[in-house]
């Protein structure tokens, strides 16, 4: 992305839309990964528990 499109989309939206946009753009693999890893660490707890069979 340009630096002319970021300004005109700072022009047309506003500052805080174009900020929040580009901070949940970036962040949202790392939300994806992290949700992935929640999921694991919940299965790995039933495990020890022996609440189900680990996978």
């Amino acid at each position: 992305m340009e630096t002319a499109e970021v300004f005109s989309f700072i022009k047309d939206f506003g500052f805080p839309v174009v900020l929040s946009w580009f901070l949940l753009v970036r962040m949202e693999n790392k939300l994806a990964g992290l949700t992935d890893v929640i999921g694991e660490l919940s299965c790995n707890i039933a495990a020890m528990r022996g609440d189900v069979a680990k996978k």
